[in-house]
């Protein structure tokens, strides 16, 4: 196969995540043309520490969707979770570890509650969930007395306002986060090297050497401009870190793992799952805990970057993540989804939202176009599996 053939192989076999990644390209380039600000080292550790939450949800959003099923409360379960930490740190003076230690109790706590209710009871996550988004912002307004408290400081302000740097020196450029690009690079080549030689040795299509090495270069010239922009503004941001070991843990969770492979047969065929011996109920169960796990972790995150709790955080946050998820390639119908797609979704969003805020856009205009752009990638999935059934 040569080069040319290859590659068009490559975009048809997955035109949905190949055609995610043209819009992503074209959105950033439309916004760099109208704002040269956009791509500038401090814009890009905005976007970078402004939308680390929503990115946070995407992935604990795009297993219960993948599942089958949806989550409307985790934005007041941010909420709930900030709120919980702020009263610990900010009222009663308590170390900071406490508070995030609290924050997470609280989300494991609401996770197995609505666990419950969908797995054990029976009730539709939808209903759960939609109760639960009044049940939980009710209960910030509670343990918050209806007031915001602020401010944290030390190190929990840190946790999404801290950077490393100047570890290993630099003139202007933070050394220590060019070489931790560096690994990252290496690393993610070393891993598509092994998946390559894998599919070779069970006999799959895999694209030309040549295209192979042209694709990661590419990547590598993309990671590495964007950790030199970085390296040129603060350093290496704390909350990238905390997003970057999430991605790659439940990127090995959703390929790799037994689990991750019974969350996509309960969504794809839950009957055919429970025929093959996979404990529906118990996945449905973890799906929501893990949820309300990482609903907590991004409600240290905004709380941390807010400086505060506020009784309104967390509000829409849930339409955020679920459109990342659908904007990166998760199917209405679920069992369809990847990490890396709920990723380059809630990128999207995230440049979409910060080039609209540079260009002056109105807050209801922004509501609009992305409005449209979930309902333009749903349409398009729908679109692409009849386009798929009628060449079957």
């Amino acid at each position: 196969m040569n080069a040319i053939d290859s590659l068009r192989d490559m975009i048809t076999r997955n035109m949905r995540q190949s055609g995610i990644m043209v819009a992503f390209v074209a959105i950033v380039a439309f916004f760099a043309i109208l704002n040269p600000n956009f791509l500038s080292p401090t814009n890009l550790t905005n976007i970078v520490l402004q939308y680390s939450y929503i990115l946070i949800l995407a992935i604990g959003m795009l297993m219960i969707i993948v599942a089958g099923h949806i989550d409307l409360s985790v934005g007041s379960v941010v909420a709930l979770t900030g709120a919980v930490s702020a009263v610990l740190v900010i009222r009663n003076g308590m170390p900071w570890w406490v508070g995030v230690l609290a924050a997470i109790a609280v989300g494991l706590l609401v996770g197995a509650w609505q666990g419950f209710w969908v797995a054990y009871v029976g009730i539709p996550g939808f209903i759960v969930t939609l109760a639960g988004m009044l049940l939980f912002r009710g209960l910030t307004y509670l343990v918050l007395n209806n007031a915001s408290l602020s401010p944290f400081g030390g190190n929990y302000y840190d946790v999404a306002n801290g950077f490393l740097n100047g570890l290993l020196g630099g003139y202007g450029v933070d050394v220590f986060t060019l070489v931790i690009f560096g690994i990252a690079v290496v690393g993610y080549g070393v891993s598509q090297w092994r998946t390559r030689r894998g599919k070779i040795a069970y006999q799959q299509t895999v694209e030309s050497l040549p295209l192979f090495v042209v694709k990661l270069v590419i990547v590598a010239a993309v990671v590495m401009w964007f950790g030199y922009q970085l390296a040129s503004s603060r350093g290496l941001p704390l909350v990238l870190i905390i997003l970057a070991a999430l991605v790659i843990i439940y990127g090995l969770v959703t390929q790799r793992s037994v689990f991750g492979r019974h969350v996509y047969a309960v969504g794809g065929n839950r009957h055919a799952a429970e025929l093959s011996g996979v404990k529906v109920k118990k996945v449905y169960f973890w799906i929501f805990v893990n949820m309300g796990f990482l609903a907590s972790v991004a409600g240290v995150v905004y709380s941390s970057r807010m400086n505060g709790a506020q009784p309104s955080a967390g509000n829409m946050f849930e339409l955020d993540a679920i459109a990342a998820c659908f904007i990166g390639g998760a199917s209405t119908t679920g069992g369809v989804g990847r990490v890396g797609g709920a990723m380059i979704g809630g990128l999207i969003m995230a440049v979409m939202s910060n080039g609209m805020q540079l260009m002056g856009v109105p807050q209801s205009m922004q509501q609009v176009v992305k409005g449209l752009v979930l309902l333009l990638a749903v349409a398009f999935d729908i679109w692409n599996k009849r386009r798929a059934s009628v060449v079957r």
